[in-house]
């Protein structure tokens, strides 16, 4: 069964008193956060459990948490790489960007790595155009990239994760 911990709770609570009385829905893309932190990811009973927090229906929570590329609806690799599908991007070659990463990891798009080391997600516009092609790697944009790049950027995560492979 999905609990978060008492600290998680307190957060969800100081959240919840930003927004006035009975406007707690306000506080669903924070919380949808903090699950995603928990859990690495947002399953179904995941986001039934942050509607219950919220005094919300559940498909308020799925609206949310289905709309936005931030949030993972299937357990994703310890590194996931975003990479920016829009206009800017593409013409600067994101293309080729995704491709290479395919090609690398032996994955497609959406999948996950069988050691559970990487993800590859394309998502809209992370607001960086002017360093396209680019991808977001957990909190950070590793940006102009070309292949050369991602396969340093793949090596590190590599190394990071203790692995030589």
């Amino acid at each position: 069964m999905i609990k978060f911990s008492e600290e998680k709770l307190t957060k969800v609570q100081e959240i919840i008193a930003r927004y006035p009385q009975g406007k707690q829905k306000s506080a669903l893309i924070p919380v949808l956060h903090l699950a995603q932190e928990e859990y690495g990811w947002l399953s179904a009973e995941t986001m039934d459990y942050v509607a219950s927090l919220l005094q919300l229906e559940p498909i308020e929570v799925y609206e949310v948490a289905t709309f936005y590329s931030m949030y993972n609806l299937k357990p994703v690799g310890k590194f996931l790489f975003e990479v920016c599908q829009t206009g800017p991007c593409m013409i600067n070659g994101s293309d080729d960007i995704v491709e290479h990463i395919k090609q690398r990891l032996g994955i497609s798009v959406g999948e996950t790595t069988a050691d559970g080391l990487f993800t590859l997600k394309t998502v809209e516009c992370l607001g960086a155009c002017g360093y396209a092609p680019m991808m977001q790697l957990g909190k950070h944009y590793r940006e102009h990239l070309t292949k050369e790049k991602v396969d340093q950027i793949i090596e590190e995560c590599r190394k990071n994760a203790g692995q030589l492979n």
